[in-house]
């Protein structure tokens, strides 16, 4: 999530993985993935075309993070929270941006970056 997105679309899929090196592995060897190390409990990945993220922790039901990008995080929150999302990660800083988590009306749990 280093690199500014485009408002209001995907841009990251955050997988939560047992073992960073266990799944570079994997993932080098089946799809040619390639990665960049943010200290041990982060690793991006990129397939040439979409950017994604190891990170460690216990894999979350319904899958990985699907994480969009918005120019506006604040306006972008306050959007969600109207609609009926509910805030399951409050906004916090990493190296690059801020983001913050929430769930839509159907319990799917998904995030959104801004670089500003």
């Amino acid at each position: 999530m280093g690199q500014k997105g485009t408002d209001r679309q995907i841009d990251n899929i955050e997988f939560a993985v047992a073992d960073i090196a266990r799944s570079k592995a994997f993932y080098s060897g089946a799809f040619g993935w390639s990665f960049t190390d943010y200290g041990p409990q982060y690793c991006e990945f990129t397939d040439g075309r979409l950017t994604g993220g190891l990170t460690t922790g216990t894999a979350r039901p319904g899958g990985p993070l699907i994480i969009l990008y918005a120019d506006d995080l604040a306006k972008t929150q306050a959007r969600l929270e109207a609609l009926g999302a509910r805030i399951t990660v409050e906004t916090f800083s990493f190296p690059g941006g801020r983001r913050f988590q929430f769930q839509d009306p159907d319990g799917y749990e998904l995030a959104v970056w801004s670089d500003k």
